[in-house]
């Protein structure tokens, strides 16, 4: 049997031997939610384990975040990065389990728990193993992802890419959609950026029945949003999905009071940062155009600069991928579809080569269905056998191979 092939096997040994653990990892942190920035006690408890598992690891970066370092004992000085974010969302469980929330209003509904345990085990059995590789796998433990500006963009600026530089980063994140036992990949472009639109409109408030006192912002407001409607269809045509979108409009007037502002609250979601970049431009332009054609009305336009898209590197992902296929059999490894939604570890697919592939986590038999951000939110933990092992194992390879 091949080396590659023995240590695989060694792999898999070692992650169906600490899967008892990894779900006590696992509970006591979906337990112990901490929000965004929050995070103080979810970084102890990690740095306690990387302790227990004698690797090295330094504290408060870019907030709470924690960078470990796991140096093989073979010749090299190649450097790759593993990262996993470890907050939580303000969402009230629902569930009735033995390691539900004790945190009110507080819970893992997006998995992060999952991942900061991953991170732990396969940690812990490539430090197991580290007789077997050259360089230095660096561990990434990530606060506040689900809030701007990201502790991603946090944890760069503070250099969590230098001092040794990875020249390439993987992440992995639960996916609900897919049944347990599956992965899946997708190469380039995966996940679009998001914005935040904020816009108001301006005018004179007054008694509806007396028109020439007031200067009504709604009517700029519903021509703002006629033209953005416009636009919107024109992004149709775009090679590159792009959806510009409104869900909040506020013109806090009555049958017989014309407000003074309106507010509008939108979104830009874009798979070209080109794309985005230009539609920012576009977006105030069209706000001034609407402006010159209503008397008496100034159009206020901010624009939240969010998470940039998220590219998965051809080659990178190409070499996961395959390795994922040797690990759990090429019928069990599916391609992804293009996502508009946002995930801040495109920060760091912005900066070094990257690949960010999904663990199958759902259970159609057993009921575990509710995808994330939900308060039913689960997943069937067998897939932490999977998730640990896959990742120590594409990590392996991606750090012995050139």
């Amino acid at each position: 049997m091949a080396a590659s092939d023995a240590l695989l096997d060694e792999i898999k040994q070692k992650a169906t031997a600490y899967h008892e653990e990894a779900k006590k990892i696992r509970h006591f942190i979906h337990a112990h939610p901490e929000l965004s920035f929050h995070e103080k006690e979810t970084a102890s408890f990690i740095s306690q384990k990387l302790l227990q598992y004698g690797i090295a690891h330094q504290c408060n970066v870019g907030g709470y975040g924690i960078v470990g370092f796991i140096k093989g004992e073979m010749p090299g000085n190649k450097v790759i990065a593993l990262r996993a974010d470890m907050d939580a969302l303000p969402i009230q469980e629902q569930n009735e389990t033995v390691y539900k929330s004790t945190n009110a209003g507080v819970m893992h509904a997006c998995g992060h728990d999952v991942h900061s345990t991953s991170l732990l085990i396969t940690a812990k059995i490539l430090m197991e193993m580290r007789q077997h590789f050259g360089g230095t796998i660096k561990l990434i433990f990530q606060p506040a992802e689900e809030k701007l500006p990201g502790g991603a963009s946090i944890m760069i600026k503070e250099g969590v890419l230098e001092n040794p530089a990875p020249e390439l980063i993987i992440g992995q994140h639960v996916f609900p959609n897919m049944e347990v036992g599956l992965a899946g990949f997708r190469s380039g472009q995966y996940m679009a950026s998001a914005d935040e639109i904020y816009i108001s409109v301006k005018g004179k408030g007054g008694h509806a029945a007396i028109p020439k006192e007031y200067r009504n912002p709604l009517m700029a407001a519903a021509a703002l949003l006629v033209e953005f409607g416009k636009l919107t269809e024109e992004l149709k045509q775009l090679d590159s999905p792009t959806v510009l979108a409104f869900g909040k409009i506020i013109g806090n007037g009555a049958t017989n009071v014309i407000p003074g502002e309106v507010k509008i609250d939108g979104t830009l979601r874009c798979t070209s940062e080109e794309v985005r970049k230009n539609l920012w431009k576009k977006i105030s332009d069209i706000s001034s155009v609407v402006q010159q054609m209503h008397d008496g009305i100034t159009i206020e336009t901010k624009i939240d600069e969010g998470y940039p898209s998220l590219f998965n590197h051809p080659v990178v992902t190409t070499k996961a991928k395959h390795a994922a296929q040797k690990y759990l059999g090429e019928q069990q490894v599916e391609e992804l579809d293009l996502r508009m939604a946002a995930e801040d570890f495109a920060f760091y697919s912005q900066k070094i080569p990257a690949t960010f592939y999904r663990i199958g986590t759902g259970n159609k038999s057993k009921g575990i269905t509710s995808p994330v951000h939900t308060p039913m939110f689960d997943i069937d933990e067998d897939a932490l056998q999977i998730s640990t092992g896959l990742m120590a194992w594409i990590a392996l390879d991606a750090i012995t191979h050139n």
